[in-house]
């Protein structure tokens, strides 16, 4: 013993020495490498038992429990029987004999330990592994032992990790399975016995006049009286021994259930049993008790009973989150609801001492877990109601005996006394959830629309008006005060997310009851507008310039919340724009216009009489609330665009006066604004009206309007100030379009393309002048400040020209036709500059871009043989050095310069007809020989996204330059004898995309497998000769090899079925030849597990089955080799 005991004090000092921090990290490693070494020693277990039963240090028994987990998971199978045999009977016995006194962490572990052991040898050599568990359990001395054992064994058994075979995997589970009825019966029973045992002795409490619990609603909730009685029962007050108990019994069903059947394994009286405990949660009674004794101990009980309400919501809501019910589960199901429903009410009830707020702020307390973050009462209560309405709502609204309508006016009540703004988001998008079962439930039953609305309407009208006065300071400023403004999340503030969810209930409202909704809100806006139509008055001329005398603190604080309103309102005015076109435009006319006649008002008021630029008291608070409303109402008539489209095309040829008024006016609006003294935020406002108005209203007067004109002469005049280039953009796209689009209702004849082409060449040539001045000196050398003015010319003008062609790219051939003609001499201006630029990777970028939308635009337009020369200029500048340098040493500007001419080179393989046909073996080449080698080493996935879509575009649009045969000939020769052409480049590509496998980057990966399976799908690749012969199996291995490595998991299925449409091109051929020889070539594995795994992989022919077996084969092939790599050095396997 002296040895074992000598190594015992040995192994201690050295413990106490790494975890001192005086200790280096040399020394530590140096360690480190004496305990691997010495756990690596055959029979090392046997000390780490003395030391476990020996020692009291938590290092040491950490470090030997290790030793025994590594021994078990990964050198079980070279373990003596009799050594195995001592350790199955030793660990128990232990941990028996010491559970009480080891820390928690230490006797988890070696729990655990049991439990691996467990995995591996029950029940054929450990046949009371779970005889022992439900001892454990039913002896009430080591209960609490027996229920931690029981959910390590749920956790380790039901879902194991991949170091075991799927043939094991299935007996475990079905062993599993076996046990569910017996262990679910004695959790239950612990339960049960704990409420009862607990509830006679809990004082009944006399009756008061509030706290009568079984109103009308709870009767129709829960249909019978015995069942409102028995949850009426008080809660009872338990030890903190129960309380444990309870706790891990709840955790353990909690574990269960995410893995078990939904059967009638799961009785009404565990059921029942749960929603006891889910009380615990939401009786803020309970949470009291610890107030009242004042001890800290008594707190921690306060906080453990709120975590046994917790715990039971878990397992509730486990059993919710699935969607597969049985039909003998669905009764059990109406029962879970109405139980929960009656907590809800519970928690929303209101008292005198109580609102349901504070009440609501008081569950939500975060409530210790141990094993995970905290997670409140609330929280889960809101997951359940979300898996209610998501999953369930569809099954139990058909039941009569369910009340839908008095369940919404619970959830209502939650929603809007939730304590925090999070909660009140998760509440919002359940209501969303609600919203969009009803609309899709009335579209698929349009007869019954009218009684499922009438149903609802009042929930419907009542939320809209709460969720309205939600993002109203008026009413809420409090809590609206709270939000940040300021800090983006996902390209949106705290403030603008909540009014963006809010906005989308008051929009999925309107969608199904457009009337109420509309006289909700209308209302609403018009006071607020009252408001700021108001301010006319206040508004006095000083030295300076205008004053709002608006000066006393609180009525800057009312015009500041009433600003703010009318911001939000506007945008809630905006969102319901859609409900008022198409079918419904005739019904809703009067509505909508009412509303267009309003913002046309307002926008027209706001820029005569200068709001954004007056002196206000607060100029901070004040000035930004009234551009945010200019801005906004602008907005929002942009957003009736398409119905003043709608109204054009209606009224056109008969009275058309009231449109021309309110698009007349509309322009005197925008035409001051547009200028840039005017903030920015505004100024785009305007801009985007005027391009709505230009390109989705179209009216054949706007050119004639003088206030359009004025935007033309601005423009156009050099000397005038340039607007900031997001605004110059869009005011030269919304003249350019003006010109260019065709008027609607018109016909072709009264076009007017004549004058408009004119017009349309002489805008162009006012913005494109200095640019066109280039050219001459192009091709001197230029100083560096005068190569500055150079680019800031070039990128001022491509931007625009760029985004004029983008916006008519979809259009008729007329309109594009013009825009070319005017463009044309620009253009050529590009493409002689190009040359000159080739070094500066910042200007090439602009330049390609332009040049990729002329091709994706223009190209027809821009003819044959221009397009030629363009395609031959690029061809001919971008030559291996200049492709290397951009890749390589010019960052990502010059990859993106690469990037775009590979995209311009993708639009043009992909031009139907003959014309570019010529051009495809210089593409290729350009493709194979100059840019793949550069980019095929790198593990930057720059430039390889686009390389691989031009190649794929190649193949899919040119497949007959690869491979000539006809339809007839292949019908009359058969397949087999398909001529093939250009081998050699089809081989290279086909390389390169299996070369694509064997890297790291997922998303390349995942592309190039797309663009295999749809030439699979359109061009029948993986049977074309070629393909079967020389590269088929080739693919099908470096994806089995992908899965058994591991490397791109979360592509494991369309991996598995990409491997399957390659595999039935030849079943015979996969099965005969090509599994044999990759077993075969499989190191780590001996030939009897190779035979194994080949007798296992079934000859099955269907894509479910065969995808199975793929993964059945990755599996076990990657068991063996952790076993074989576990084994000691020297083993005999026979």
């Amino acid at each position: 013993m002296a040895s074992e005991e000598a190594s015992l004090r040995a192994l201690e000092s050295l413990m106490t020495e790494f975890f001192h921090n005086c200790t280096t990290n040399e020394r530590k490693r140096e360690i480190e490498e004496l305990l691997n070494n010495f756990a690596q020693q055959i029979g090392a277990w046997r000390f780490c038992l003395y030391f476990l039963s020996s020692t009291r240090n938590d290092y040491v028994m950490m470090y030997s429990l290790t030793v025994f987990e590594n021994l078990i998971n990964k050198m079980w199978l070279g373990v003596p029987s009799q050594d195995k045999m001592e350790i199955r009977s030793c660990l128990p016995k232990l941990l028996l004999a010491h559970h009480k006194t080891l820390p928690y962490f230490i006797r988890n572990k070696l729990c655990k330990v049991i439990v691996d052991i467990g995995r591996q040898d029950w029940p054929m050599f450990y046949h009371d592994f779970f005889t022992n568990i439900l001892q454990l359990i039913q002896s009430p001395v080591t209960t609490p032992l027996g229920l931690i054992m029981l959910k390590t064994t749920s956790e380790e058994l039901a879902c194991p990790r991949e170091d075991l075979s799927v043939a094991r995997k299935e007996e475990l589970r079905k062993l599993l399975l076996d046990q569910v009825q017996t262990v679910l019966g004695l959790l239950t029973g612990i339960l049960e016995s704990i409420w009862d045992k607990h509830s006679v002795t809990a004082a009944t409490p006399p009756p008061s006049p509030t706290s009568g619990e079984s109103g009308d609603l709870l009767s129709s909730l829960l249909q019978s009286p015995s069942a409102a009685k028995l949850l009426n029962q008080p809660i009872p007050i338990l030890d903190t021994e129960s309380e444990y108990i309870c706790s891990l019994a709840l955790e353990c069903l909690a574990h269960l259930f995410s893995w078990i059947p939904l059967s009638t394994s799961i009785t009404p009286s565990l059921l029942t049993t749960i929603f006891h405990f889910a009380r615990f949660g939401c009786d803020t009674r309970v949470r009291k008790m610890s107030s009242v004794n004042g001890s800290s101990q008594n707190s921690v009980l306060g906080q453990e009973r709120g975590r046994l309400g917790v715990l039971a919501m878990s397992c509730i809501n486990e059993l919710m989150s699935k969607n597969c019910v049985p039909m003998e589960f669905e009764e059990y199901l109406l029962r879970m609801f109405q139980q929960t429903f009656y907590l809800l009410q519970k928690i929303t009830k209101e008292n005198n001492a109580h609102t349901v707020k504070s009440r609501l702020e008081e569950l939500d307390e975060r409530v210790l877990c141990w094993w995970r973050q905290a997670e409140s009462y609330i929280e889960k209560f809101t997951d359940f109601l979300r898996l209610f309405v998501s999953v369930h709502l569809r099954r139990i609204e058909s039941y009569s005996q369910f009340p839908v309508v008095e369940f919404l006016a619970l959830l209502f009540k939650y929603t809007f006394h939730q304590p925090t703004h999070e909660g009140y988001f998760s509440c919002l998008d359940i209501w969303t959830l609600f919203l969009d079962y009803l609309t899709s439930k009335i579209k698929s039953r349009l007869a019954d629309k009218e009684a499922v609305l009438n149903r609802y309407e009042d929930a419907l009208v009542l939320l809209l008006t709460e969720v309205l006065n939600r993002i109203q300071f008026r009413y809420n400023q409090a809590q609206l005060e709270e939000l940040d403004d300021e800090t983006l999340d996902d390209d949106q503030t705290e403030w603008q997310r909540y009014l963006r969810q809010s906005l989308e209930v008051v929009a999925k409202v309107m969608e199904l009851l457009p009337t109420h909704a509309f006289s909700t809100l209308f209302p609403v806006l018009q006071d607020n507008l009252e408001v700021y139509l108001g301010l006319q008055q206040f508004v006095v001329t000083s030295g300076t310039g205008h004053r709002l005398n608006i000066t006393a603190e609180n009525d800057c604080r009312r015009l500041h919340c009433s600003l703010r309103d009318l911001s939000s309102l506007l945008q809630a005015v905006g969102r319901l724009a859609e409900y008022f076109i198409g079918d419904v435009f005739a019904a809703r006319f009067n509505d909508a216009l009412t509303v267009v006649e309003r913002l046309v008002k307002v926008t027209l008021y706001g820029s005569q009489i200068k709001l954004y630029n007056i002196e206000t008291a607060v100029p901070s608070v004040l000035k930004p609330d009234l551009i945010d409303v200019h801005a906004q109402s602008l907005a929002a008539l942009q957003a009736y665009s398409h119905w003043l489209a709608q109204f054009y095309s209606e009224v056109h040829r008969q009275n058309p006066e009231q449109f021309i008024s309110l698009v007349s006016t509309a322009l005197e609006a925008i035409t001051p604004l547009i200028s840039s003294k005017v903030q920015e935020k505004l100024l785009l406002s305007a801009c985007h009206l005027l391009v709505s108005l230009a390109t989705t209203v179209r009216p054949v007067f706007l050119i004639s309007i003088p206030a359009v004109q004025k935007v033309f002469n601005r423009i156009t005049d050099t000397s005038a100030q340039r607007l900031p280039d997001k605004a110059q953009v869009l005011v030269c796209r919304a003249l350019s379009n003006v010109l260019l689009l065709p008027w609607p209702n018109l016909p072709e004849s009264e076009q007017q393309w004549a004058v408009r082409s004119t017009n349309h060449a002489s805008l162009i040539s006012a913005l494109t002048r200095e640019y066109r001045q280039l050219k001459s000196n192009a091709i001197l050398p230029q100083r560096k400040v005068q190569m500055e003015d150079t680019k800031v010319i070039i990128h001022q003008t491509l931007s625009v020209l760029e985004d004029i062609v983008e916006s008519i790219s979809g259009e008729s051939t007329k309109s594009r036709q013009i825009c070319y003609q005017s463009l044309q001499e620009s253009v050529q201006v590009s493409l002689a500059l190009f040359p000159a630029f080739i070094h500066q990777s910042d200007v090439t970028d602009e330049m390609l871009s332009f040049f990729l939308t002329l091709f994706q635009g223009l190209r027809v337009q821009m003819g044959v043989p221009f397009t030629e020369q363009i395609i031959q200029t690029f061809l001919n500048m971008f030559t291996r050095e200049q492709l290397a340098e951009s890749i390589l040493h010019e960052g990502s500007t010059g990859c993106r310069v690469v990037e775009k001419f590979l995209k311009i080179l993708q639009v043009v393989v992909q031009e139907p007809g003959q014309v570019f046909k010529p051009f495809l073996p210089s593409v290729i080449s350009l493709c194979m020989e100059q840019v793949y080698p550069i980019i095929a080493e790198r593990s930057s996935p720059d430039v390889k996204a686009e390389l691989f879509e031009l190649l794929f575009r190649v193949l899919h649009h040119n497949w007959r330059y690869f491979f000539k045969s006809s339809v007839l000939a292949s019908v009359q020769r058969g397949v087999a004898e398909e001529q093939m052409e250009n081998e050699a480049q089809f081989s290279a590509i086909m390389q390169a995309f299996g070369q694509s496998f064997l890297q790291p980057d997922i998303h390349l990966f995942k592309q190039n497998l797309f663009y295999l399976e749809t030439l699979n799908t359109k061009q029948k690749l993986y049977h074309k000769k070629i393909f079967r012969t020389t590269m088929l199996f080739q693919f099908v291995n470096v994806l089995l090899q992908v899965l058994v490595h591991k490397s791109h998991d979360l592509l494991q299925e369309e991996i598995g079925i990409a491997t399957y449409n390659m595999a039935s091109v030849d079943f015979d051929g996969f099965y005969s030849a090509f599994l044999p020889e990759f077993l075969a070539s499989c190191d780590g594995v001996d030939s009897n597990q190779k035979n194994v795994l080949g007798r296992n992989f079934k000859m099955d022919r269907d894509l479910p089955s065969f995808t199975q077996n793929v993964h059945r084969l990755v599996n076990d092939l990657r068991y063996y080799r952790l076993c074989n790599d576990s084994l000691p050095p020297g083993t005999v396997k026979l």
